[in-house]
């Protein structure tokens, strides 16, 4: 099968051309060149760039499926459909769970869960825009291809290359063990799915040639922040103990942190069914924390920086968390003990940077 991948070399495209290679397809890439060059020396590419509608590069050949995995805005969806015509069989869309309402949502909500009006007439991403922007890409995709449409909603993504620091910083601080400032409640439950997994479905999906969307979360089994951080304690031998801390001047985008539970509770039983793989919280975070380590702990962009956690700590009541078990699903590994022991000298983590300011993104990396 030939597939075409719009993106490919940051985190989720890398990971579904590495999928689709292992599977014997034969892959193009189409990018700006800029992330990662080095990488899939031996693939065909098609430079162009999405931001300033060049897409010259794609105007001869033909596929029989497309990945996109950098499609952001409409005008970039609409752009490469009329770049590619009918030169392809299906499309297939990397869409998110931010197209979803947010009013009303239910746990175990399924792909039919109603969407948010769809934006058009803005291109700047930040919390506001992304979802809608997304809903209306969604339609067009449709609305040319019909059931030559294939839409994945992904939700949080995990694993190696994850530009969004929200699995590492987690992976990182329970290796770190000591006492850990978390400013949510233990109870909360949590769905991140481990990228690897999300590139071998969208290969599966398009090998079955299979229509319609499909929510792509896991882990497999349910669990919740407290269980996560706890998980990621026991991969690395280390030993943590859970200290509730207010809120108050919480950095923006804290890490897995949720105020709507439901929205990390949502149902896999589609995405199953049509082949999506399920591997253990514990793997993904001994791959993640492998890889940490490997390119040296470098700074990173969410969490708590240091200063901020030891102040967030001397001012909380310090509950031992560990002793109440309702915070852990049944089954979750609980290995990690309490503990007060001082914290490790900053030399062995590296300091977050500080984001305690709202900020837009234009174009997040895939």
């Amino acid at each position: 099968m030939r597939i075409l991948v719009l993106g490919g070399t940051v985190f989720v495209g890398r990971a579904v051309v590495e999928a689709a290679l292992a599977r014997g397809h034969e892959v193009t890439l189409f990018n700006r060149g800029r992330s990662a060059p080095q990488l899939f020396p031996r693939l065909e590419r098609r430079p162009g760039d999405r931001e300033r509608g060049d897409y010259r590069s794609l105007e001869g050949g033909r596929w029989d499926c497309v990945a996109d995995v950098s499609g952001y805005v409409p005008r970039h969806l609409g752009q490469a459909m009329d770049a590619l015509g009918d030169r392809v069989e299906r499309y297939l869309f990397i869409s998110s769970h931010a197209v979803y309402r947010r009013e009303g949502l239910r746990p175990g909500a399924t792909e039919d869960t109603p969407r948010r009006p769809p934006l058009r007439d803005a291109e700047e991403l930040d919390g506001e825009t992304y979802g809608p922007l997304k809903v209306a890409c969604e339609d067009d995709l449709v609305a040319r291809y019909g059931e030559r449409a294939t839409i994945v909603r992904a939700g949080k993504v995990a694993g190696p290359h994850d530009p969004s620091d929200m699995f590492t910083y987690w992976v990182r601080r329970a290796a770190w063990g000591g006492r850990v400032a978390l400013p949510a409640d233990p109870r909360q439950p949590v769905q991140v799915l481990d990228v690897d997994d999300l590139g071998q479905f969208v290969t599966r999906l398009l090998e079955d040639r299979r229509p319609g969307a499909f929510q792509a979360v896991g882990p497999a089994r349910p669990t919740t922040l407290g269980g996560l951080i706890e998980t990621c304690a026991r991969v690395a031998g280390s030993q943590v103990e859970l200290v509730q801390v207010q809120d108050r001047e919480l950095p923006a985008l804290f890490p897995l942190v949720r105020s709507n539970w439901a929205s990390q509770l949502r149902s896999s039983a589609r995405a199953r069914a049509a082949g999506l793989p399920a591997t253990p919280l514990a793997e993904t975070a001994a791959r993640v924390l492998a890889w940490d380590r490997a390119r040296g702990l470098p700074a990173l962009s969410h969490g708590f920086t240091e200063e901020q956690e030891r102040s967030a700590l001397e001012a909380a009541a310090q509950p031992r968390l560990n002793s109440d078990p309702a915070w852990s699903q049944p089954g979750a590994p609980t290995a990690s003990s309490a503990s007060t022991a001082s914290p490790s000298p900053a030399s062995q983590r590296a300091p977050c940077r500080d984001h305690s300011k709202s900020r837009s993104v234009r174009r997040p990396p895939r």
